[in-house]
């Protein structure tokens, strides 16, 4: 398997895991990633606890995240750079996505 059909097997990203993931640039604790991705996503996404600790496992074991650090029970995760390429892929996506849309938007 080549590194682009290691990235292709996780896209599309749902709406969730993109916004976990653009969290996770930066180190961030579980209840850190709920607020911000609520904040980024300017309020039309909210991510419970038992959502993104599911997400933290899926993405831990496969390598898109790893904890960084862990201070009483909070415990910190950070993007791999395989988890940075999927994430720029999905980028990649919505921003063609994002271009046909405004051609498109003028004949509805």
């Amino acid at each position: 398997m080549t590194k682009a059909d290691e990235i292709q097997k996780y896209l599309p990203l749902t709406e969730s895991m993109f916004y976990v993931m653009l969290s996770l640039v930066e180190p961030l604790h579980g209840y850190g990633v709920m607020q911000k991705v609520e904040v980024i996503s300017r309020g039309s996404v909210t991510i419970g606890p038992g959502t993104l600790y599911g997400m933290f496992t899926s993405f831990e074991e496969e390598g898109l995240i790893a904890m960084v650090k862990e201070e009483e029970r909070r415990k910190s995760y950070l993007l791999t750079a395989k988890g940075r390429r999927v994430l720029s892929k999905q980028i990649e996506r919505l921003e063609i996505m994002n271009k046909c849309a405004a051609e498109f938007k003028n004949r509805l």
